[in-house]
């Protein structure tokens, strides 16, 4: 049940992020939900193990900046959102969030966390093969219910639904800082 739970804790940022990009009208169909459910679930299994295969060195060189990179990210995003939905319709050239850099951006800004995870059930002694793979589980499954009620949420409310979404990124960067910069 722990495991569970933390699982549904490392998906929410996920979840969120696919809820805003969703709204923007950016991912329609079922090929842009793959990718993105697929790779954010992906990078959440990856990650942990990455950190305790790695150890402390990994999260010792890191540890001072991570918050810092998932900031950068999801400020870049937001921002690159709020742009779009502020400008004309004929200057929008829309990138879309599931090919490319941006998807590795966003895969990489949902799950920075879960390095220090993988890393914690090191320390515990903890074989990380069964969280992580409920966490990349748990993530894929989420991720695709945030784009589904996204979806929803853009056809009503448009593009001042974009800059909220666009915010909200921008909040969930915040956060991730405040929350590492608080702990210190």
């Amino acid at each position: 049940m722990e495991v569970l739970l933390l699982a549904v804790a490392m998906a929410m940022d996920a979840f969120t992020v696919c809820l805003v990009v969703a709204s923007s009208g950016q991912t329609q169909g079922p090929g842009p939900a793959f990718r993105l459910s697929f790779h954010f679930g992906l990078f959440q299994f990856i990650m942990p193990v990455l950190g305790w295969l790695a150890g402390a060195e990994v999260e010792r060189l890191i540890r001072n900046y991570d918050h810092w990179i998932a900031f950068a990210l999801l400020a870049i995003v937001g921002l690159r959102m709020i742009k779009s939905a502020l400008g004309r319709e004929d200057d929008l050239q829309r990138s879309d969030p599931s090919r490319g850099w941006m998807l590795v951006i966003l895969s990489v800004a949902v799950s920075i966390d879960a390095l220090a995870v993988g890393f914690t059930l090191g320390l515990l002694g903890i074989s990380v093969w069964y969280p992580a793979i409920l966490i990349g589980i748990v993530t894929g499954g989420l991720a695709l219910v945030g784009l589904r009620i996204g979806r929803g949420l853009g056809a009503r409310l448009g593009k001042p639904f974009e800059v909220i979404g666009g915010l909200v990124l921008i909040g969930i960067g915040v956060r991730i800082l405040l929350d590492h910069l608080i702990a210190l």
